[in-house]
């Protein structure tokens, strides 16, 4: 049980004690303390005989009492959180969330002080980073963990939070993550959309319907010449509408079935969330193609609690959303439908930051069940924060990234041009490239080129100066994410 005692024995010693971090449970009392190191973390038993032996650091002393100081490595976390039931990812279920990705390792405390301060009750995701995103920071799953759990922990946050192994496509992708105590699993199809189906005629679709799973016949899944109604919205499945959704998503949705199954006998008895990504392919996915998508998998035996359809007009990374919003509008609501019906499910919106121009209409037709996913923003707000605090830096990181946008883009949704993209002319003008939407996207999509480049003598290039800069002034940081993501969370209140 949590002890409330009054004055804080921490409190008492000579460490510079980031105070939300304090907390006194079972015995014992554990904060976040700043060191010239680096921060750590402090343990001390409140009475005689309470054992710290599962924290590996150095002994200190003061006013009698004795405790650990310890460096918040993998297995000093593993302690506190088998201690601290709280700093356990745990299953959000349908209610509205956010996930809010972190490249650097730095950013939960921001994320944290803005659930905080919009009422906390959006369900965030702190630990959050797609497979693609962590084989270009060099980062593994555990350091993603590990990393969330300390923001978590500093800033004294006890109202839960969830893990999202994001866009996952092997079953070694799950077995990693899962091992490092993800508790959300987003497995991405995508590779297994089959776009042909959008100019295929009939005679051709049946071919290619024909070559399918024989779980996946037409003959199996009882849509054909069926009208489905949820809601307003109603779909006729005659035989061009289902062989099209089958032939585009059929392997789409055998690969989910084989990932839920994999997840389902890897994870035994330890219980977990499925979401289903669609949205990185070219078309849109239409409201017959959800249908059929999620009566399969209803079929099939799979459970999810959201689905990220690829939406009409153009989610791009970390701008505006690109489209008519009259548009967007009338799509998701007929998608929302549909979660409503064949669910309930949450919808979900990938490369959702900075999509100011759609949230309310989200969140009226999705009625609260969504879930809105965020990364590469919070890497912008680094970036901020670099050129508000070392303009020179900034600029070199600007310059590099131009030179290597035209290779980085290619595995990214975006439409910046490198001519469109203004040159600074002096250090006032840096920040706002951050708001001019080439430039942005440049920054954006060459975040692992800029934080794995390294010099002909090995060293970084940049990023031992990025996290420099930023755990030196860590509340410059937290307080930009606070602004940005209190933008993104505010439509999305009940």
């Amino acid at each position: 049980m949590t002890m409330e005692i009054n004055p804080s024995l921490l409190a008492k010693s000579n460490l510079s004690i980031l105070p939300k971090s304090m907390i006194q449970h079972d015995g014992c009392e554990y904060a976040a303390a700043t060191t010239q190191d680096g921060l750590k973390l402090a343990v001390v038993p409140l009475s005689p005989g309470v054992e710290i032996m599962d924290f590996l650091g150095d002994k200190f002393q003061f006013q009698g009492c004795s405790g650990v100081l310890c460096k918040p490595t993998h297995s000093n976390l593993a302690a506190l959180q088998a201690r601290l039931p709280w700093l356990q990812p745990q299953l959000l279920g349908v209610k509205t969330s956010a996930g809010m990705g972190d490249r650097l390792g730095l950013a939960t405390p921001g994320h944290v002080r803005a659930i905080q301060k919009t009422g906390g009750t959006i369900a965030p995701i702190f630990a959050q980073q797609s497979i693609r995103e962590m084989a270009r920071t060099g980062r593994t799953p555990r350091q993603v963990m590990d990393d969330a759990i300390w923001g978590v922990f500093q800033e004294g946050w006890r109202g839960g939070f969830g893990a999202d192994a994001d866009h996952l496509k092997t079953p070694e992708d799950i077995d990693h993550c899962l091992a490092a105590g993800f508790t959300f699993f987003t497995v991405d199809p995508g590779a297994y959309v089959n776009p042909a189906a959008e100019t295929a005629g009939l005679a051709e679709l049946k071919q290619m319907a024909s070559k399918l799973p024989g779980d996946l016949q037409l003959d199996r899944n009882g849509l054909l010449n069926q009208s489905i109604t949820l809601e307003s919205t109603s779909i006729y499945f005659d035989e061009t509408t289902l062989l099209k959704a089958m032939v585009k998503y059929g392997l789409a949705v055998w690969d989910v079935v084989w990932m839920y199954r994999h997840l389902q006998f890897s994870a035994g008895s330890r219980p977990f969330e499925l979401e289903v990504s669609v949205d990185e392919t070219d078309q849109p996915t239409s409201h017959a193609e959800h249908i059929y998508i999620a009566s399969e998998l209803k079929r099939l035996g799979v459970q999810w609690v959201s689905l990220a359809p690829r939406y009409v007009g153009r989610f791009e990374k970390g701008v505006d959303y690109l489209g008519d919003p009259a548009e967007f509008e009338k799509d998701i609501a007929g998608h929302a439908a549909i979660a409503r019906g064949l669910g309930p499910y949450k919808l979900s919106l990938h490369s959702g930051s900075d999509k100011f121009s759609i949230y309310p209409a989200a969140m009226r037709q999705t009625k609260g069940l969504v879930h809105l996913k965020t990364a590469g923003t919070s890497y912008l707000e680094a970036l901020r924060t670099i050129a508000a605090l070392n303009p020179s830096l900034f600029r070199d990181i600007y310059l590099f990234a131009r030179e290597h946008y035209e290779i980085d883009r290619a595995s990214y949704h975006v439409s910046a041009q490198l001519e469109c993209a203004p040159m600074p002319e002096n250090e006032m003008d840096l920040p706002d490239l951050l708001e001019q939407f080439d430039a942005r996207e440049i920054l954006h999509v060459t975040f692992g080129s800029v934080l794995k480049e390294r010099t002909p003598g090995g060293n970084f290039l940049f990023y031992d100066r990025i996290m420099a800069i930023l755990t030196s002034r860590p509340d410059a940081y937290a307080a930009n994410l606070e602004r940005h993501f209190i933008r993104h969370l505010e439509p999305f209140l009940s």
